[in-house]
């Protein structure tokens, strides 16, 4: 079990960036090229949405903040990216951007 876990964590942790990037779709030339890279950018936000609960309290330990915020900000965080992700994923037809937003910071410091 603790194997499956750690390797759960080095993923999220590998693949987290992956899921957060800025809506590198909107540069698209054509249609098609928004209108997929909209709906990679959304399936990715969706499945992947999860990991914050993970790599969210891990940040707040590196920073030295109180790590259960971290975890509440870390199911704020999850929950509006799973949830836009879909609503990207959706409306992916239509190649408007839809941002996803900085979530409220629970420890009251500025999101960067």
């Amino acid at each position: 079990m603790k194997k499956i876990m750690s390797l759960v964590v080095i993923l999220s942790m590998l693949l987290a960036p992956v899921a957060f990037a800025a809506s590198s779709w909107v540069d698209g030339k054509t249609y098609g090229e928004k209108v997929s890279g909209k709906l990679g950018y959304g399936l990715t936000n969706t499945v992947l949405g999860w990991t914050k609960l993970l790599t969210t309290p891990n940040d707040y330990s590196s920073e030295g903040k109180n790590v259960w915020q971290g975890v509440g900000q870390g199911l704020v965080d999850a929950t509006v990216t799973t949830v836009l992700g879909a609503v990207q994923l959706v409306t992916f037809p239509i190649p408007a951007d839809i941002e996803i937003p900085s979530p409220v910071d629970l420890s009251g410091a500025a999101k960067k």
